[in-house]
């Protein structure tokens, strides 16, 4: 009886006047969740996913293994949660946060180890780009973003409309370095993937004015914390105090 009356009320929510804007948001996020995922195996197909095929980027090393499988984890794991709310299964959807938890806090040390390692080895960055020390400025800084803006995500968990929008910037912070490697924009050096990261987050802008009529307010305060600290990296990865700190770490 529980099971019927569960699937009666459902039907009934489903059929309810705004169940369609209820539909069409799940479906959006979702939808964007795959998109980067899409990415991030594009971006890493021919060094990682599909390394055998293609025998290009740097050797896979146990450290390079681990990071790829954990990121690869992450973005698994987003998919999954996405998807779970647009079935309207809330209950396994907070289950499974407390695994992204405890994944964004081994993501957030890999980023940092993978990237001192990798300058320190005198590989980090794109062929022709700036020098690895310069260089380490860009993913370091993920290691202060990525966990700030999930950080608020878990904050504000149970205000979903901050929580969505928090996630998906966090990841975007991640997927920035897949964009990085996709063909052409590789060629672009920094502007040119930092802009690419920069179109998720005008599609979320986007959705916001279609739908509220106004920017959510994780969007402008999120968005604007992204985008910003792109250009701040850039900025700092040439000066002397960044490169004195950068030989230090990778000493």
């Amino acid at each position: 009886m529980n099971s019927l009356s569960a699937t009666a009320s459902e039907r009934s929510r489903d059929s309810s006047p705004g169940a369609a804007p209820r539909r069409g948001e799940r479906y959006f996020w979702s939808g964007l969740a795959l998109l980067l995922a899409s990415v991030a195996f594009a971006g890493f197909a021919r060094s990682y996913f599909l390394k055998a095929q293609f025998h290009m980027g740097p050797e896979l090393t146990p450290l390079l293994h681990v990071h790829g499988a954990i990121m690869t984890a992450w973005i698994v794991l987003l998919v999954t949660q996405t998807s779970l709310i647009a079935a309207g299964r809330v209950g396994w959807h907070r289950r499974l946060g407390v695994a992204g938890v405890i994944l964004a806090g081994v993501i957030t040390v890999l980023l940092a180890v993978t990237a001192i390692v990798r300058a320190k080895a005198g590989v980090l960055g794109p062929p022709g780009g700036p020098p690895p020390l310069a260089f380490l400025s860009i993913p370091l800084m993920s290691v202060i973003v990525f966990p700030a803006l999930l950080g608020a995500a878990i904050l504000n968990r149970r205000r979903s409309d901050y929580h969505k929008r928090l996630v998906i910037l966090a990841t975007v912070e991640l997927v920035t370095a897949a964009i990085a490697r996709l063909p052409g924009v590789d060629a672009l050096g920094p502007p040119g993937f930092f802009l690419g990261a920069d179109l998720f987050v005008v599609a979320i802008v986007i959705r916001d004015f279609a739908t509220l009529r106004r920017l959510h307010p994780a969007t402008l305060w999120g968005g604007l914390f992204l985008v910003l600290s792109q250009p701040l990296r850039l900025v700092v990865s040439s000066t002397p105090s960044w490169l004195a700190f950068a030989t230090w770490l990778t000493s």
